[in-house]
């Protein structure tokens, strides 16, 4: 009779466990959810526009990136045709994506993740202004290459576009210098000369220029609205959830920037591959919101959530998309020179 007992509590013991178990791998299989990104649905292709063509420009877009083309006409040098001679092209390209996730290893862009093999370590965090403390968020992110012509296999002759595939270039989980704001002073030591009130009342006209027009890109340490670039760690000082997404993905342009990994498309149009900058020239780039909840507009950096985010990251999320894992559309200011090869 004892020995039945003793059977009985095992099974029973034995059931809630692996009721427990079962409960937890779904938990933590919840954590990334969503579907995976639809180029065709979800990005915002009007955001390419207005394009210019000599001096002619064309489409009904956002703000271009001032000071990019100075003439019509271009000659540029080249290592095959010698010199070329024709017209100045510019506009607004899409090529990159940005996650900015809670949950390590998630990829929204997939609709799924991987399992973390330090279950807890690295995770998302936001903290109010509650017992005294300070806003604080932290979040992880990855950089993917995404040339959305090539991959769509649209312009394939146009010699402006990137032509290429998608693939994963970066992410911040294996990085120790996006944890650890000590860690990051070997890439950017001249945090140390903006982190004074002076620095910081600056970038309020920097805000006003991004909610009205561009940023204003000599502020090279201002985010507008979004905060500071430095540290160039996944670290902010706030607990508003787009405006510190939005502002990481700008930070992690200006990490790889500083890194060499990063070229800007917009600076000469006589180099087909970018000029390496190690101060990000903001004007140069804007972010659309793509999930949770997608967004219809690219914003420059450092424009006010207030005016782009409404209903973009609901508390319990979008479809099947979890909440306060962002993935975001990168298209960047880009000019060259379309013409004829003089030997």
């Amino acid at each position: 009779m004892k020995r039945k007992k003793r059977i009985t509590s095992l099974i029973a013991m034995l059931t809630t466990v692996s009721w427990l178990v079962s409960v937890s791998v779904v938990h933590a299989a919840s954590t990334c959810s969503g579907t995976p990104i639809n180029p065709i649905t979800d990005i915002c292709w009007q955001c390419m526009f207005p394009a210019q063509i000599g001096s002619v420009s064309y489409g009904m877009g956002q703000e271009s990136a001032p000071g990019n083309i100075t003439t019509p006409a271009c000659v540029c040098p080249d290592s095959k045709q010698g010199i070329i001679v024709g017209l100045s092209v510019a506009f607004w390209e899409h090529a990159r994506m940005i996650e900015t996730v809670k949950d390590p290893y998630c990829f929204p862009i997939l609709g799924t993740g991987m399992s973390n093999p330090k279950p807890g370590f690295s995770s998302g965090t936001s903290r109010g202004t509650g017992h005294n403390d300070n806003e604080f968020s932290f979040q992880q992110a990855h950089y993917y290459t995404f040339p959305a012509w090539s991959i769509l296999k649209l312009f394939m002759d146009f010699p402006c576009a990137e032509q290429g595939g998608f693939d994963l270039a970066y992410m911040t989980e294996v990085d120790p210098m996006w944890n650890d704001d000590s860690l990051s002073f070997i890439i950017n030591p001249e945090a140390l000369l903006f982190g004074n009130p002076v620095s910081q009342v600056a970038c309020v006209a920097d805000s006003v220029a991004a909610t009205v027009t561009t940023p204003i890109d000599p502020l090279f340490w201002c985010m507008g609205s979004w905060g500071s670039f430095y540290p160039l760690t996944g670290s902010m000082n706030s607990s508003d959830p787009l405006s510190v997404n939005a502002g990481l993905a700008a930070r992690m342009l200006f990490k790889l920037g500083r890194e060499s990994l990063l070229f800007d498309t917009g600076i000469n149009q006589c180099s087909s591959g970018g000029v390496i900058t190690p101060i990000l020239v903001k004007s140069n780039y804007r972010l659309q919101i793509v999930k949770p909840v997608r967004g219809s507009a690219c914003n420059p950096i450092g424009r006010p959530s207030l005016i782009w985010g409404s209903a973009k990251n609901p508390p319990w999320g979008a479809g099947s998309n979890s909440p306060d894992n962002f993935l975001w559309s990168m298209t960047r200011r880009r000019v060259c020179c379309v013409g004829y090869g003089l030997n």
